[in-house]
């Protein structure tokens, strides 16, 4: 089966609505797609309901250790913000983050036991070696998160598709 980054929206989307503290719905956003210049320069949208999860694009490269079991090895990342009254006041900075934090291991515990779900094609590997995270302060926006990158690998089908080609 290949997987495409449409998939793999549908699957953050998805934790982003399943998770307790989170709760994506049509009615109450938290899921958004940008990219982290669009948060660091101050969230313009009015339809955005916090704790967010926000989903950035994504660049690929294979894997196939020499064999016919071809992978698609995505590296992308998400971020999870939240709205602060007062930027400065570092006590709430700090639960924020801490909140987060918490919300970010749940959701990377979540990708790794997914990789184990044959029904969720999406994630064929994912090891926490590859992620990396650091945290985002943002005076014009007044929200403050965590951003995290990552490698989650996919498998794409190595066959030739003969009904694309003119023979």
């Amino acid at each position: 089966m290949n997987v495409n980054f449409s998939d793999l929206i549908l699957y953050f989307k998805n934790l982003a609505e399943k998770h307790i503290s989170i709760r994506h719905t049509e009615n109450e956003k938290h899921f958004f797609r940008m990219e982290v210049d669009e948060v660091l320069a101050g969230i313009k949208r009015t339809d955005c309901a916090y704790p967010m999860l926000i989903l950035e694009g994504f660049s690929y490269g294979f894997t196939d250790n020499l064999s016919d079991n071809l992978l698609k090895n995505r590296d992308g990342g998400f971020i999870l913000l939240d709205k602060i009254n007062d930027i400065h006041d570092f006590d709430a900075k700090h639960r924020i983050w801490d909140e987060l934090e918490v919300i970010g291991d749940d959701i990377l515990m979540r990708i790794k036991a997914d990789k184990r779900n044959p029904l969720t094609p999406v994630v064929r590997d994912f090891k926490f070696p590859s992620v990396d995270v650091s945290l985002i302060s943002n005076e014009i926006g007044k929200t403050i998160g965590i951003r995290y990158l990552f490698t989650i690998t996919s498998p794409i089908s190595n066959d030739t598709d003969t009904t694309k080609w003119d023979e």
